[in-house]
């Protein structure tokens, strides 16, 4: 069975489960702010890049959004997320076996992810960067994040491939609607949020016991 040219991977929420961890920061970021961040404004950041979410913060908290006070923020987020980052991070269940499976045949894989480079690095520390031929960070796409399709198109470009060859690998309706519209096939993983159905989307409750083969299907859904 052929399978995918390369899987490209989501990170927080999708390999390891740093979305609890960006809770926390974010959490505190609101308060620290003067501001309160409700579950459903959570909800709504999953899968963004650093500048909306420091937006967001700001305007959540009644205050005014210049580039002084994002920058400000922002700061604020990566230096507390980089000391939960430091630690090694939770997988989720069945992630570390399927990246080790897809990548020992022989498949090439990418790390996609809106987390800027400094963080990714200290996650790499836990997934292990041997895996991936390349990684894109949501600091590296020129500021075309996620839902825009950039940095899955980027990915493919690194690697020489058509995005459509590819499979992606996504829990979020954020890098889901990146990964579709990048041309790619989508296995969704739902976490802390739903995505909705659409073209071009397989949908697993979790990672355990995804191996080439099943990548393979995937893939061969595409055409069917």
């Amino acid at each position: 069975m052929d399978g995918p040219a390369a899987v490209l991977w989501d990170m927080d929420g999708t390999l390891v489960d740093s979305e609890k961890l960006w809770d926390v920061a974010l959490y505190e970021a609101a308060s620290w702010l003067g501001g309160d961040l409700t579950t459903e404004q959570r909800a709504s950041l999953v899968g963004s890049n650093m500048d909306t979410t420091t937006r967001f913060l700001l305007s959540v908290a009644g205050r005014e959004v210049t580039p002084e006070a994002v920058g400000e923020v922002a700061q604020w987020i990566r230096e507390r997320t980089a000391t939960l980052f430091a630690d090694e991070l939770p997988w989720r269940p069945g992630a570390r076996e399927a990246l080790a499976a897809i990548s020992s045949a022989g498949i090439p894989c990418a790390l996609v992810t809106s987390t800027e480079r400094a963080l990714t690095e200290l996650a790499l520390n836990t997934i292990g960067r041997e895996f991936f031929t390349v990684t894109v960070c949501g600091d590296e796409v020129g500021g075309l994040n996620k839902p825009h399709p950039e940095p899955y198109l980027r990915a493919a470009r690194l690697l020489d491939l058509d995005p459509e060859s590819c499979v992606a690998v996504e829990d979020s309706p954020v890098g889901t609607e990146s990964a579709v519209a990048a041309g790619c096939t989508v296995l969704v993983v739902p976490n802390d949020v739903p995505v909705e159905p659409g073209v071009r989307r397989t949908f697993r409750s979790s990672l355990v016991g995804l191996d080439a083969r099943a990548v393979a299907e995937i893939a061969s859904a595409r055409e069917r």
